[in-house]
């Protein structure tokens, strides 16, 4: 299959990459500018989400489309950098959905990213991709950007919504921005640590997406999470025991709101969401355990 695929040279589009050619896709890459080292078999295009449309021949020759664009969330919260994070996801899936609805030929299927962040912060309650969406910035975002993918079904496209979690993995994401503490033995749970956190492994992630392109009973939301959640307690444990350190260092909520400001509420939001869909639909995990997942991210 032919695939294009913005984002792509972020921490999740690399790895989603090198599947994708890895499983004989030819692979076409949306990017602001070109990066060094890109396979020679990688076609390449520039798009810049917030600036314009994405060129039409990049889609028009493509049988499917994973979008994963967007502003990095994991910053502190200007109101500017808000704006960037809200449009960057809005503005930019409006504009490929504008692009693709002038292609002669459309690809037929559409695969965007979202977060769990649409459901904002639950508690206890199990969420299944069915459950109403929550309230706050974040939630507020990732419903706008949905509804802006799933216009993608007007022009008789399939659309999926990947609804991601806490992604594991070498050399980049949160994973990245955890370690330092607990390689220095003073990490430990956020808050109470009562708060229930999905993650997915980086391989797993980058499975489902290619899952969703390739299997057409897949549509709608779905959520890239593992199936056997965890606490934030049970996760620094966790994280702990890949690296011989202790978790012992609770992080006060006061203190995470200091430092993190209004992003906090990603940290310490609690989020149950379970990956009926995908499982439904077949999918099977390959890191289904948390400790054994952080052992290989961080071995």
């Amino acid at each position: 299959m032919r695939i294009t695929v913005s984002g792509a040279t972020g921490f999740i589009g690399r790895e989603l990459v090198i599947r994708l050619q890895e499983a004989g896709h030819q692979v076409h890459i949306l990017g602001r500018t070109l990066r060094k080292g890109l396979s020679p078999a990688v076609l390449f295009s520039v798009w810049d989400p917030e600036r314009g449309l994405p060129p039409l021949e990049s889609l028009e020759s493509a049988d499917a489309v994973i979008h994963l664009a967007g502003e990095p969330v994991a910053q502190r919260w200007t109101p500017k950098i808000k704006q960037k994070i809200r449009d960057s996801r809005v503005l930019g899936t409006q504009r490929l959905v504008e692009a693709l609805g002038q292609c002669g030929q459309r690809p037929k299927v559409l695969v965007c990213a979202s977060a769990v962040g649409y459901y904002g912060d639950r508690g206890d309650e199990v969420l299944e991709e069915s459950a109403k969406p929550g309230t706050g910035f974040l939630s507020n975002v990732c419903q706008e950007w949905e509804k802006a993918a799933a216009e993608c079904g007007k022009l008789g496209m399939r659309v999926v919504q990947v609804r991601t979690g806490v992604v594991l993995g070498k050399d980049g994401g949160a994973l990245a921005r955890m370690l330092p503490p607990f390689k220095v033995g003073v990490g430990g749970r956020l808050g109470s640590g009562e708060q229930w956190m999905p993650w997915i492994h980086i391989e797993d992630l980058a499975r489902l997406m290619q899952f969703a392109v390739e299997n057409s009973s897949l549509s709608g939301p779905v959520n890239g999470a593992a199936p056997n959640l965890v606490t934030n307690a049970d996760f620094t444990v966790a994280l702990g025991r890949a690296l011989s350190r202790p978790a012992i260092f609770p992080v006060p909520l006061c203190a995470i709101r200091l430092l993190f400001g209004e992003m906090s509420e990603i940290l310490i939001a609690s989020q149950r969401a379970v990956p009926k869909a995908a499982q439904e639909a077949g999918f099977s995990f390959e890191h289904p355990e948390v400790y054994a997942a952080l052992r290989e991210a961080v071995k």
